[in-house]
């Protein structure tokens, strides 16, 4: 299998809500703004704990980079009409496996310091 479609097959499985069979590998690492998650088991039973902030997405895809081990993919997460999330992760893969996900997205309210806005030069 190449790596266009591992990408493409942990989409499906999510969409699914199949997450018990993402194509990860026993030693996966996921690592977002929330923190890093080290093993396949970490993952799976964070997620099961939390099903209500994962089942039930559909992703809009927008640009996708392959090359021989690693993807980019950025993509709008959604669920329900009240939630999206604009998201950029990297998929690293081995064996047709993914065995690491950096994931990079947006968790809170913007600092009145930082907020453009209100910048002034």
């Amino acid at each position: 299998m190449d790596l266009n479609k591992v990408v493409k097959q942990w989409f499906k499985k999510w969409e699914k809500g199949d997450y018990l069979n993402l194509p990860i590998s026993a030693n996966f690492t996921h690592i977002s703004p929330f923190g890093t998650i080290n093993g396949k088991k970490t993952y799976l039973d964070l997620v099961k704990e939390n099903e209500d902030k994962f089942i039930g997405q559909y992703f809009e895809i927008h640009d996708a980079i392959y090359e021989s081990n690693r993807a980019c993919v950025r993509y709008t997460a959604n669920q329900g009409k009240d939630f999206s999330l604009d998201v950029s992760e990297w998929y690293y893969v081995k064996n047709n496996l993914i065995e690491k996900i950096v994931a990079y997205y947006h968790i809170g309210d913007i600092r009145e310091d930082r907020n453009i806005e209100n910048y002034n030069n």
